[in-house]
């Protein structure tokens, strides 16, 4: 898994690597049943701590995109998990989308009116 962090981004670390991990269950990078790498590994590969990785993949199996199975490490979810990672993957898209918008002076509502302007 190749994830990769902006460290301008305004976002906190643990949701720019959740972000990141939504984003590659959404694509099909890993399926479920799939097990991402340890903790440390990824904290180490990004430069951060592995507290904050941690935070992210608690977030994560919070949403339902993750197991944690002791002995096991960190997989995707059950084979249920399309539709919630699909739309886990929109979330994070509409956010950046919104944050994109703030960067152009619009808010939420500006946003949503442009969105119900598309056919």
């Amino acid at each position: 898994m190749l994830l990769t962090l902006d460290l301008n981004d305004a976002r906190p670390l643990h949701e720019q690597v959740a972000g990141a991990i939504r984003r590659a269950i959404g694509e099909g990078s890993y399926l479920p049943g799939d097990r991402l790498p340890p903790a440390r590994d990824l904290a180490q590969a990004l430069g951060i701590n592995p507290n904050t990785v941690l935070r992210a993949l608690r977030d994560l199996r919070d949403e339902g995109l993750l197991e944690f199975r002791r002995g096991r490490g960190v997989s995707v979810a059950g084979p249920a998990t399309e539709q919630v990672a699909g739309r886990a993957l929109l979330v994070q898209r509409a956010r950046e989308l919104l944050e994109e918008a703030q960067r152009y002076g619009y808010g939420r509502d500006d946003l949503i009116s442009i969105l119900e302007e598309l056919p």
